[in-house]
């Protein structure tokens, strides 16, 4: 089965700008909304920067690679990742701590510099008193983890059974795990 696209009709009246003339009037440093909306994340980091509560999170958004996205970036064209950084983000500007998080395979489809990027602010929140479980195949999130499950030695009917707990080092020396076998190949290789 095949959908069409999303159709996007630019409005006759604002011209795409989403705001009446008189609210596009108000400026901010020069600036109307629209031409807020169009900034990057990185360019606003630049234009809000004496403003602590805006710039905390803006630098949290370039420190975690999402630096080119635009603040009125339509969130249907985000990708899943991009999509699941930003919601680390909110979490992490929040004042709560103590909260357990579950990610589900958050490096899928990441560059391995945003990879790094994504573990720096997993750090950030297990350092602020939030527990960060991940479900990963990634070696590197493995061998950056405090404390590993491995389930096994395969997946289904043949799966399920606790391999192994314990830290990455002590996974290195689990003879029936894959992914200790993997491990041990991929620090190898580093």
């Amino acid at each position: 089965m095949e959908f069409l696209p999303d159709v996007y009709i630019l409005c006759e009246t604002c011209q795409g700008k989403r705001y009446n003339q008189e609210t596009l009037s108000i400026r901010y440093k020069g600036k109307s909304i629209s031409d807020v909306l169009e900034m990057t994340f990185g360019e606003g980091l630049e234009f809000f920067f004496n403003i602590p509560s805006i710039k905390r999170v803006l630098e949290l958004l370039v420190r975690i690679g999402l630096d080119y996205l635009t603040f009125g970036q339509p969130s249907p064209t985000l990708s899943g990742g991009e999509a699941q950084r930003i919601k680390l983000i909110k979490e992490l500007s929040s004042q709560s701590k103590g909260t357990l998080y579950i990610l589900d395979e958050p490096t899928t489809g990441l560059h391995m510099a945003d990879v790094s990027k994504l573990l720096d602010i997993l750090h950030l929140l297990v350092n602020r008193g939030d527990t960060v479980l991940v479900i990963e195949h990634n070696l590197e999130v493995i061998k950056e983890a405090d404390w590993i499950i491995d389930l096994g030695p395969e997946g289904g009917k043949e799966g399920g059974y606790l391999l192994f707990e314990g830290t990455p080092l002590e996974l290195l020396k689990c003879e029936s795990s894959y992914t200790a076998q993997a491990l041990r190949r991929y620090l190898q290789e580093d």
